[in-house]
């Protein structure tokens, strides 16, 4: 069970370490709104979504999604339009202060974003069930059981630690060049994201 557990967290922790559009989008939440409480949204919902892929891919359901090309092809479709209109809307946001507070990303568009890179994204999907749902058919009985939970666990300790980073760094910079920067870095990656899905359809 012990064995399970390690395997778990180190798996998670190397799948969810790089630099990717959940990450960006989850720490860049952290650094803008003006109390941490406000990014709430987004870590509970990026967090929400790889609980549920995690289990779906442990438990083999998703695996069946994959194999169904019309399902792919539509799910890479919607997301490449996710991410080119976040990273639209991403690129002409400005760090907060009292002139454009109203840029800020409410609640409704932290869930809608989230949960778009999060499930929207079937190389993300297909990395999941790939990696962690193949990894879990080592176990079976109570430690399949532990090495789910420690995955989702990693999951969810990564998303509110990066978001409690981004609020440190969203204190420290005052003057709002390094979130302007971070922005315009985002935007990059979630346009780079979609140009990549759309040559993988």
């Amino acid at each position: 069970m012990i064995s399970a557990a390690i395997h778990g967290f180190i798996l998670a922790f190397g799948l969810i370490l790089p630099l990717g559009v959940q990450n960006v989008f989850v720490f860049n939440q952290g650094a803008l709104q003006p109390h941490w409480p406000k990014a709430l949204p987004v870590v509970i919902t990026a967090a929400l979504c790889d609980t549920l892929l995690i289990s779906l891919a442990v438990l083999g359901i998703s695996a069946v999604v994959i194999e169904i090309s019309f399902l792919k092809i539509a799910l890479s479709v919607i997301g490449i339009a996710f991410l080119l209109y976040m990273g639209y809307v991403t690129w002409k946001s400005k760090p907060s202060t009292e002139e454009n507070s109203v840029q800020l990303f409410s609640a409704g568009k932290q869930i809608t974003f989230a949960a778009s890179v999060s499930l929207l994204n079937p190389h993300a999907i297909m990395d999941t069930i790939g990696v962690i749902g193949t990894s879990s058919l080592t176990y079976t009985g109570i430690e399949k059981g532990v090495f789910m939970i420690v995955c989702i666990f990693v999951s969810w300790l990564w998303f509110f630690g990066l978001s409690i980073v981004g609020r440190l760094v969203g204190k420290l910079d005052q003057s709002g060049k390094f979130i302007h920067t971070l922005n315009k870095i985002s935007a990059v990656i979630m346009w780079g994201t979609a140009v990549y899905l759309v040559f993988s359809l």
